[in-house]
């Protein structure tokens, strides 16, 4: 299991976990979360000064070459002093950053120091670290390789953790049974992330049997509630979230601006519009400024409601609360307010954001392209897309792909050959989209376009993506244009594309035809 699959889940189970070291550890991962949130904000305190920190040093180190063991050698070397408590709240601060290299480093660097006494739970954040930097395997076989002391509920929360996010479930069920015959089951944290597992891969046959294992040796906590939750939406089961809403009431547990968002989807998905306005009312009064997500998903949510008034008013709240607002938050907003058919005030948004965001992601004027594009608007669509290369911002794959769209909807086939080609060009490898390639060929069949038909053949057999029914849809074009393909069924068979009814009825019609011209393409070198 731990190298290369080699050994099995079974035998990691039967080795001894610590009981001792569950009970005493300070350092659970239950509390990293809670610990997590108050270590960064110390942290910013600390280097807010404007003094010369290892903390500052440390976040300075953008490229992820740089190391951070030299940055702490050379601290020390100028005669400061470097302590753990420190070091864990750089830690769990870059990890929050996904600066993943950096704060494993000084993880490992801690490792050596003989004069720092690690924790169970510092165990747990580093393993955190492998899994998340360097893959599964590697955090299985760090695991292994802790002493007994260090194998408790931390380190295998941590490890389960790593089975969830990669979703293997036979191996995070195992080392669940193992959990509960050490008596590592004492708080909900593993019991979540079981239930974020079987939320996420659907097993939710799952839920019921694992929520009674939680109660006889816990009690849930508001996020095994709002997994709950979230179960319930993914099934649309209205009544039942509400059952438990009422069960999390009687057992003393606050609901969250989480809570209130959930249930506000499901209302607002099953049209129970007032008991959606009262949830978003409640989720507003859980909200704070720490949380700024929150307000992102609440203007979503008033979106679905068609609440424009509440959709701008909350808008406004936001660029008062926040000195500076995300490319997230800029799509959320312009995104909002195209469902709600307001373009001229998302265009407006898009300047604002055009204006103060350094970034030049094409991802959020693209939410205006295909708003033009699918409004039959190429010419609008077209200078929009002169106007972003003007202003440095690059087209994308996603940019060429509407155009795609656009242009085949419209029968202008040359231009949508063009852009498909210059959507593949621009990444490193294609991910065909099999309904694009098809709605270009309808636009292409329906127009008995051969020329065009060969050209596209041309561009998906050079990407490898040739088939029985690309080869069809080249045929039916044959066919509308009263014309014989040449050697369709030999270059079938280099290209290792099978025939099937279809393709020879199509065969057989066309044979009868007048023969068409020479692919320019058809002896190109394959």
């Amino acid at each position: 299991m731990w190298r290369g699959g080699v050994r099995s889940v079974a035998a990691v189970a039967l080795r001894p976990f610590s009981t001792d070291t569950a009970v005493s550890s300070s350092s659970a991962l239950k509390t990293l979360p809670r610990e997590e949130r108050n270590d960064i904000g110390d942290t910013r305190r600390h280097s807010s000064d404007g003094r010369d920190t290892l903390g500052r040093r440390l976040f300075a180190l953008i490229y992820s070459k740089r190391s951070a063991v030299i940055a702490i050698r050379k601290w020390k070397e100028e005669g400061h002093v470097v302590q753990k408590y420190e070091l864990n709240r750089i830690v769990r601060e870059l990890r929050r950053l996904k600066r993943y290299k950096h704060a494993l480093e000084v993880c490992e660097w801690m490792v050596l120091q003989k004069d720092m006494r690690l924790l169970s739970g510092d165990c747990a954040l580093h393993l955190d670290l492998i899994a998340k930097f360097r893959g599964l395997s590697f955090a299985e076989s760090f695991f292994e390789d802790l002493p007994e002391r260090m194998r408790d509920h931390a380190t295998c929360s941590a490890l389960l953790h790593a089975y969830v996010k990669c979703n293997e479930a036979e191996k995070a069920e195992a080392l669940m049974e193992k959990m509960s015959e050490c008596a590592f089951l004492k708080s909900p944290l593993p019991f979540n992330h079981m239930l974020s597992l079987y939320v996420s891969t659907c097993q939710v046959e799952k839920i019921s049997d694992l929520m009674k294992k939680l109660k006889k040796t816990t009690s849930p906590d508001i996020v095994t509630y709002n997994l709950l939750f979230a179960s319930c939406a993914s099934q649309n089961m209205v009544e039942v979230a509400e059952e438990i809403f009422v069960e999390m009431k009687k057992a003393e547990i606050e609901p969250d601006w989480v809570t209130h968002s959930t249930l506000a989807s499901m209302y607002i998905k099953n049209s129970l519009k007032k008991k959606a306005e009262l949830a978003l009312k409640e989720m507003e009064k859980k909200m704070t400024k720490k949380v700024r997500r929150a307000y992102g998903s609440l203007i979503s949510l008033h979106t679905g409601l068609e609440n424009r008034n509440e959709v701008q008013r909350l808008w406004k709240k936001m660029k008062s609360l926040y000195r500076k607002l995300s490319d997230a938050e800029y799509t959320t907003m312009i995104s909002a307010l195209l469902k709600l058919k307001q373009r001229e005030d998302a265009e407006k948004v898009y300047r604002e954001w055009e204006s103060v965001s350094p970034t030049k992601d094409p991802r959020i004027p693209n939410l205006l392209l295909a708003a033009y594009i699918n409004s039959n608007e190429m010419e609008t669509a077209e200078a929009f897309e002169t106007d972003m290369k003007n202003k440095g911002i690059e087209p994308c794959y996603t940019t060429w792909e509407l155009f795609t769209w656009g242009y085949s909807k419209q029968g202008q086939i040359d231009k949508a050959i063009s852009s498909l080609k210059t959507a593949i060009q621009s990444v490193r490898k294609w991910d065909p989209d099999e309904e694009m390639v098809q709605e270009v060929f309808r636009g292409i069949e329906d127009q008995g376009n051969v020329k065009a038909a060969e050209e596209l053949l041309e561009i998906l057999r050079q990407e490898g993506f040739v088939n029985t029914q690309v080869y069809n849809c080249l045929l039916r074009t044959y066919a509308k244009a009263g014309k014989m393909p040449l050697i369709v069924s030999e270059r079938m068979r280099k290209n290792g594309v099978e025939m099937d009814e279809e393709t020879k009825k199509l065969i057989e019609l066309t044979s009868g035809m007048c023969v068409s011209d020479i692919p320019s393409n058809l002896f190109a070198k394959r």
